[in-house]
């Protein structure tokens, strides 16, 4: 069975003629219903009552996180070639809604056998439409759910914001008042809805600008990249891996899948709060890995090493990491099931050589956020620390100095004792334009996990001891990093500000636009002459208007608009419309490239891979 099911604000429709010798009796008039789920539904070979039943009760858990009770059936054969005969077909319809309302579910029906005209409208959020498919004779495992996320859900937590002076205050009792984000943070924290209602601005500017979009041949969660948003994705990875190696990350490589009864690995799962994918293989099962913990930890047990190697720092860029995440939660490139990590564990020798750490890691993400990403603005991201009362107690200097390397009031979660394998956890949290909270920089403590994976390092003394785990991800997901800038970039823009991503990171940097095809040859020189300077510039040599093609080029967030005839060819200046300052600049060729290789130096740069000409490019979106 396959249900197409839609979330919809209304559904007309009026039947026109039969199409099957069965078709039941009905009214020809035209129906309306407002506020449902509709289900078009294509009932397929070997469908039984079971997968009628097993249907609806999916669907039921749907309906109850879109806050609906209202469905309609109606049946639709263009979903499948397999269909079954008509009888057992409507025999399968009127079980399923039998179900339905044995299930307290407002359930209407379309007539079956008659060929309909209907108009829809959908609402716009990510769980509007999908896709549903129910087997025969399927067997639902349950889902394996990690003790720690039991655990997680049933926490008692205190929380506080802890100010620069000290002064840790309850969450009830602060003055929010120039803290607007921070104040947002702390409700999405306390209340832990993470499931969304509507789409995230951020889909839309995806779309629209070729970055990447939803993969419906896919499991939900993963994603096509288009050509402009594998070059930024591909940018931010080559900028973090350039800045923890800088910092002293060795890179290595590690598998994606794990043996679930390993030793080590299966007592981690239960204390690390994620979904997996579960896969077989030669009868035995694995997981697909959610960080490059495992790989790294079983590489640096088998390595020799003493103090003197301490810390001892190891990175992988997890392309790729997974995590089951409940499909409600999912939403545009925020919270995904497949993601790029960049993942990068210290070993220390002691709690005091780990806290000295911890502070190089923090100043570390913050430069990655501030210079590679751009979120360089006090509310472009706030900070959360999670630690047990007893840690705080005996470490209230530590956890104040990265509150004032920040220099603004945090977010503090507080436990009475220790539910997970870590004693200190920081994050750096992006608030978007839904009020929604999403962690990109992160570092924890981990006391735990040397024992577990028989990782030591040998002491002054020549004894075997184990040494404490920083986990580190500089960036957050690197497709995490995409949202975060676009929903700047959205929430620039009803400010009244340009809408722009950094220099750096935009695929277009220069677009040339020749006032008439007189001057195209001079146009490709000037391209030419640019791209030697790694400058990524292109030519819109299309048959519109030189106005249309500026309108595009602003629609395309492009940096530089060189817009060019018989004065700027003759005279060497050129008027540059700067998007960024929103303006027309007057300067000679030499004087933008200086600009451009100023604000560029220090980041990696790789050419784009279209064709500079755009009347060659296909259109990915629409």
């Amino acid at each position: 069975m396959r249900i197409l099911q839609l979330h919809s604000n209304f559904i007309e429709y009026e039947v026109i003629e039969k199409e099957v010798a069965i078709a039941e009796e009905y009214e020809k008039e035209k129906q309306r219903l407002e506020e449902l789920a509709v289900l078009f539904t294509c009932i397929e070979e070997g469908d039984d009552e079971d997968v009628a039943r097993r249907a609806i009760e999916e669907t039921k858990g749907s309906l109850d996180k879109l806050k609906v009770n209202r469905i309609l059936i109606y049946p639709y054969a263009h979903l499948s070639n397999t269909l079954a005969k008509p009888a057992d077909a409507l025999k399968i319809i009127k079980a399923m809604e039998r179900r339905a309302k044995e299930m307290g579910i407002e359930t209407y029906r379309t007539p079956f056998g008659w060929c309909k005209k209907f108009s829809i409208s959908i609402k716009g959020h990510p769980l509007a439409e999908q896709l549903r498919v129910v087997l025969p004779g399927e067997v639902v495992e349950e889902e394996i759910v990690p003790e720690a996320l039991k655990a997680e859900e049933k926490i008692k937590s205190f929380w506080f914001i802890l100010q620069t002076d000290g002064k840790l205050v309850p969450v009830e009792e602060f003055d929010f008042a120039r803290h607007e984000n921070l104040e947002k943070l702390a409700k999405y924290e306390i209340e832990k809805v993470r499931a969304v209602q509507q789409m995230p601005p951020h889909v839309k500017l995806m779309k629209r600008l070729e970055i990447a979009d939803y993969e419906p041949g896919s499991d939900s969660g993963n994603f096509r990249w288009y050509p402009k948003g594998s070059l930024i994705k591909s940018l931010l990875e080559q900028f973090v891996t350039q800045k923890v190696i800088e910092y002293g990350g060795m890179e290595v490589e590690t598998p994606v899948m794990y043996d679930l009864q390993h030793p080590s690995m299966a007592n981690y799962l239960e204390r690390f709060p994620a979904r997996q994918y579960i896969l077989k293989s030669d009868k035995r099962d694995f997981f697909l890995r959610f960080s490059a913990c495992f790989g790294q930890f079983l590489m640096v047990h088998d390595a020799q090493f003493s103090y003197r190697q301490l810390p001892l720092r190891i990175y992988e860029l997890t392309r790729y990491s997974f995590r089951r995440e409940k499909s409600g939660e999912l939403a545009g490139l925020r919270r995904l099931r497949a993601f790029t990590m960049p993942d990068c564990h210290a070993l220390c020798a002691d709690l005091d050589q780990a806290k000295q750490e911890f502070l190089v890691r923090f100043k570390l993400s913050m430069e990655v956020l501030e210079k590679g990403l751009e979120l360089n603005k006090e509310e472009d991201y706030e900070l959360a620390i999670r630690f047990t009362r007893d840690f705080y107690e005996e470490n209230k200097d530590f956890i104040l100095s990265l509150v004032k390397l920040i220099n603004r009031p945090v977010l503090v979660e507080m436990w009475e004792g220790r539910f997970f394998y870590f004693i200190l956890k920081w994050e750096f949290n992006f608030v978007d334009n839904l009020d929604k909270a999403s962690a990109l920089s992160t570092d924890q403590i981990d006391i735990e996990n040397a024992e577990r994976y028989g990782i030591t390092y040998v002491d002054e003394k020549g004894e075997k001891r184990y040494p404490l785990i920083l986990h580190c991800c500089p960036s957050g997901a690197i497709e995490r990093g995409v949202y975060a800038m676009l929903e700047k970039a959205y929430r620039e823009q009803q400010k009244g500000n340009v809408s722009i991503l950094p220099l750096w990171l935009s695929p277009t940097q220069i677009r040339i636009v020749p006032v008439s095809e007189r001057f195209f040859k001079d146009a490709e020189k000037l391209m030419d002459e640019i791209g030697g300077h790694n400058i990524r510039v292109d030519l819109d040599d299309r048959p519109i208007t030189m106005q249309k093609k500026v309108r595009d080029a602003e629609r395309e967030w492009i940096n530089y608009v060189l817009v060019i005839g018989e004065k700027e060819i003759s005279s060497g200046v050129l008027p540059v419309r700067d998007r960024k300052l929103r303006k027309i600049r007057k300067m000679r060729l030499q004087e933008l490239i200086n600009e451009i290789e100023e604000e560029t130096r220090d980041k990696p740069f790789k050419p784009l891979t279209l064709p500079k000409l755009v009347s060659k490019r296909p259109q990915f979106s629409f």
